[in-house]
């Protein structure tokens, strides 16, 4: 529903933009109630103008946009690639330190004298 009423607000802005441009630039007399042939084809031809402009200017927007999510994605994708490396790394780090670990243990252990004497007496 945002969406909806967002677009409502952009197109309301625009239309009134367009109108106070127009009117601003074509029409010149205020004491007739009608509007003069050349205010019509002035009026006209400022919203062609202005439409036209809009979109070629939609169309580089829309062509750049793609361009731009594309980077973005690649460098999404980089990052993550570079984290998944990152934690495979600590993870071999990790178990390289709990062997080592486990490794002196053992040699501790088989390297420390028996405190009970094997004889019998």
């Amino acid at each position: 529903m945002d969406y909806e009423l967002r677009n409502i607000k952009d197109f309301l802005q625009l239309y009134n933009k367009i109108t106070d441009m127009c009117f601003n630039s074509c029409v010149d007399n205020l004491y007739g109630r009608d509007l003069t042939r050349e205010e019509i084809s002035c009026a006209d031809n400022c919203v062609l103008k202005f439409t036209n402009v809009n979109q070629r200017l939609l169309k580089v927007y829309v062509g750049v946009q793609s361009d731009i999510n594309q980077r973005r994605m690649a460098e999404v994708e980089a990052q993550q690639a570079k984290m998944m490396a990152e934690a495979q790394q600590q993870q071999q780090q990790q178990q390289q330190q709990e062997q080592q670990a486990a490794l002196q243990s053992t040699a501790e252990l088989t390297s420390a004298p028996s405190t009970t004497d094997p004889t019998p007496a």
